[in-house]
């Protein structure tokens, strides 16, 4: 029999205690717990934003097997109805060929977004209509036996089913399949509604979730039923009843999120063919969505009250892990923070008295050194260990323009912002950096620093503070930030300003670090909460995705680092706090050999 060392091409390691030099897989023996361990990198399933519809709408459908290849038709841009129709193919939405008749409610069906069928819907009458798609153009076939709107389907074009939805005098149970040519009545849902939603084929389907005030407890449904081809059967019922969700998948792996239970909300849930499990929510809860794909590769769009945006689910997503370091010597928040995960520095900041104290962070623990000039909370940061730049804040009872450099050992007052202001942003190291943003009043304006002065240059979009900032003085990242609190995110590239697209979750006086094309953003005030949150999120560059929350939820926190690994130190969860935490992407398992 061939050796570990032979299939592997490494012997396995005797190690003393947990080997923290192990890669991704590697296999070594715990001698001092006399067990073999290793390691693998942390996963999650997560929702991530995607490019907005051209058309905002809810009450549209959707058909396709992926998150990167999806049919969007139909639909309430909120006046009225619509025929649009766009194709996605994993990054943008194209406009193609309407529907022949517009409407709202419908249902949709198909594998691709180059075969797809889409049925009933209100015209604004309740409509018997079915449309085929080929790839380019819709063709009217054969009607629904009967009319209605805010149906289900799943399937392909030339075989389909369609159940539930209403019209008057009320909620239906009809089903009916379709074989490409003509629909025929099947046996009825065991509850009428209307507003669910669905997964599966014409021979295995599940309907899940709906409306219907007449049934107990309503009037929103949490009825699973499970569609053998010839009847339905109830089963499990989903964690939280609902209605106008999405759906997606097959009848041993679907996926139900959003919709409203009286309130919009984002929970997402996983079927396994027997039970329904609550996995991480959408990014924005809301209602009357449309959806396409599988349980490992989904996709939402539309829906109320955002109905342009998209979002695309994946699994086996890696995340990060948040481990504690070493507490700051002092309690503070509004500090400013420099450097690496080994080698940062944080000064400034309060208690709420204003501080002038400068500490540094080797990886493990704080050491106190030499004083700012200025005491000052809300100030901008920029540099490394040793060579950094504190920059404005609020010093006592005013708001300060000072600068100060830093060189490892001492602070130097050198030539001061041309604006006074507070909870500044910044980003760069201490002979080329960026300031931005802040309130004094409220202000969009941007100053660049080139080692001995600042120099105005063009505004951000938006006037906002406590903005979280990171990158160069020629690739910057400013995200959230109030007022109003908000998502919005915009990137410099030397010369201006371009909003791209928004955090997943608002907030304000949150840590960052990393680039334009790789950033983090950790904590802040959210009124996802509300209140202090622990919410971090990855951007690549063109997207934010959720990963793993802090332990400790804070605001006015400062952060340095990369997005694969930076420190989160201080900030006010009333009380202040000293508590620093270390982010690292990917996070790591390490599981022991079990017999």
């Amino acid at each position: 029999m061939a050796t570990y060392k032979e299939v592997n091409g490494t012997a396995v390691q005797n190690f003393a205690g947990d080997y923290t030099g192990a890669v991704d897989g590697e296999l070594w023996y715990n001698s001092t717990a006399t067990t073999f361990q290793y390691n693998f990198g942390t996963t999650t399933t997560a929702w991530s934003t995607g490019n907005n519809l051209n058309t905002g709408r809810n009450s549209a459908a959707g058909a396709g097997a992926s998150n990167t290849a999806a049919l969007a038709f139909g639909g309430n841009p909120g006046s009225g109805v619509v025929a649009n129709t766009e194709v996605y193919n994993g990054t943008n939405w194209t406009e193609v060929n309407d529907l022949t008749t517009a409407r709202a409610g419908l249902a949709g069906a198909g594998a691709s977004n180059t075969a797809a069928l889409g049925f009933g819907g209100e015209e604004p009458a309740y409509s018997t209509k079915t449309e085929s798609w080929n790839g380019t153009n819709w063709t009217e076939v054969n009607d629904l036996t009967t009319a209605r709107a805010n149906l289900a389907g799943t399937g392909t074009n030339t075989a389909a089913l369609a159940f539930g939805g209403y019209a008057p005098p009320g909620r239906l149970a009809i089903t009916e399949t379709w074989n490409g040519t003509n629909w025929t009545e099947v046996a009825d849902l065991n509850s009428a509604r209307n507003a669910l939603a669905a997964a599966g084929t014409t021979t295995a389907a599940l309907a899940f979730g709906g409306l219907n005030p007449g049934l107990s407890p309503g009037p929103r449904q949490a009825i699973t039923e499970l569609w053998n081809g010839s009847s339905w059967t109830e089963v499990n019922d989903l964690n939280t009843a609902r209605s106008t969700l999405a759906g997606n998948g097959i009848t041993t792996a679907a996926l139900a999120f959003g919709g409203t239970t009286g309130s919009t909300i984002g929970a997402t849930e996983e079927w396994n063919g027997t039970n329904w499990t609550e996995v991480n929510d959408l990014n924005v809860a809301r209602s009357g969505l449309a959806a396409s794909g599988t349980t490992t590769s989904a996709l939402g769009f539309g829906g109320s009250p955002t109905p342009a945006a998209t979002e695309e689910f994946n699994t086996g997503v890696p995340i990060g892990a948040w481990s504690t370091g070493g507490s700051l010597n002092t309690a503070k928040y509004e500090t400013a923070g420099s450097g690496i995960k080994t080698a940062g520095l944080v000064f400034g900041g309060q208690t709420p008295t204003k501080l002038n104290e400068t500490e540094s962070y080797n990886g493990t623990s704080w050491t106190e050194v030499n004083n700012l000039n200025t005491a000052r909370g809300q100030l901008g940061g920029a540099g490394t260990q040793t060579a950094a730049l504190a920059f404005a804040g609020q010093a006592g009872p005013g708001v300060t323009a000072a600068t100060e450099t830093w060189n490892g050992t001492n602070w130097t007052n050198v030539n001061s912002m041309n604006q006074l202001r507070r909870g500044i942003a910044g980003a760069g190291t201490n002979t080329a950096a960026l300031g931005f943003g802040g309130y004094q009043p409220t202000t969009a304006d941007t100053e660049s620093y080139n080692g001995t002065s600042w120099t105005e240059v063009n505004n951000l979009n938006s006037a906002k503070g406590n903005i979280a900032g990171c990158g160069t003085n020629t690739a910057a990242l400013a995200a959230g930030g109030s007022p109003p609190l908000g998502v919005l995110t915009e990137l410099w590239n030397g010369t201006n300003w371009t909003e791209v697209n928004d955090l997943n979750k608002t907030r304000r006086a949150a840590g960052a670090a990393g680039t334009t094309t790789s950033a983090v953003v950790f904590a802040g005030y959210s009124t996802n909460v509300p209140g202090s949150s622990g919410f971090t999120e990855i951007w690549n560059g063109t997207t934010w995705s959720n990963d793993a929350d802090m332990s400790v939820a804070r605001e006015a926190i400062a952060g340095f680092g990369t997005s694969t690994s930076a420190v989160a130190a201080g900030g006010n969860i009333a009380p202040v706090t000293a508590v620093t935490e270390e982010f690292t992407k990917p996070g790591i398992i390490t599981k022991t050999l079990t017999s």
